[in-house]
């Protein structure tokens, strides 16, 4: 469902295609405008607070050259249970990086948690989104194809849901708008409090 125009510009800071997408059925004319941030820096033990740590300020870097604007920033972590700790995946750094990561995911069960926060002139809201995802059993030249496919490298975990991931999937609990990087159904009702 499409939202009514905003009082302000909206900007999208994020280069992803699939946020782009995604935010496209809710909002009819937005721009994109990318927010460099260190991520690492931002990396904390809690992928809660990373995801949203991430989305603020990249929310907030871009708000301050579009005071105007209506901000929209997201960032997704995949992240498993390690003992009383978790393991957070970002996006792979090469092929063997992403062959890794989907053998550590491989027959087991993650969340995907996406932080959103939303600048405007007159305030501020930011919050994260989850959803449980379980692999089923995978070869290992399933992953070795998959990879080869070079879909995976610009995608936290290495995987995307919507592409030749979703052959991986053996349950998803949650939103799977959140697993391909924007909460929409959670955006929609942030959206209609912006004033």
């Amino acid at each position: 469902m499409r939202l009514k125009p905003h009082p302000y510009p909206v900007i999208l800071a994020s280069a992803s295609p699939r946020r782009k997408e995604l935010l496209n059925h809710l909002v009819d004319q937005f721009t994109v405008v990318c927010a460099d941030v260190d991520e690492d820096s931002l990396t904390v033990s809690d992928p809660w607070q990373t995801a949203q740590r991430l989305a603020r300020e990249k929310a907030l870097t871009v708000f301050d050259r579009h005071p105007e604007s209506l901000v929209i920033a997201g960032d997704t972590v995949v992240a498993m249970p390690d003992g009383d700790a978790w393991i957070q995946l970002a996006k792979p750094t090469s092929l063997g990086h992403a062959k890794e990561m989907l053998r550590a995911l491989n027959g087991r069960t993650h969340l995907v948690i996406t932080g959103v926060a939303l600048r405007w002139p007159t305030g501020m809201a930011a919050f994260t989104d989850e959803t449980k995802v379980t692999f089923r059993a995978i070869q290992d030249s399933e992953i070795e194809d998959y990879v080869q496919t070079g879909e995976p490298m610009d995608k936290a975990g290495a995987y995307a849901i919507q592409g030749g991931a979703k052959q991986f999937v053996a349950k998803i609990e949650g939103s799977i708008n959140n697993v391909i990087g924007l909460p929409t159904e959670r955006l929609e009702e942030a959206l209609r409090d912006v004033r």
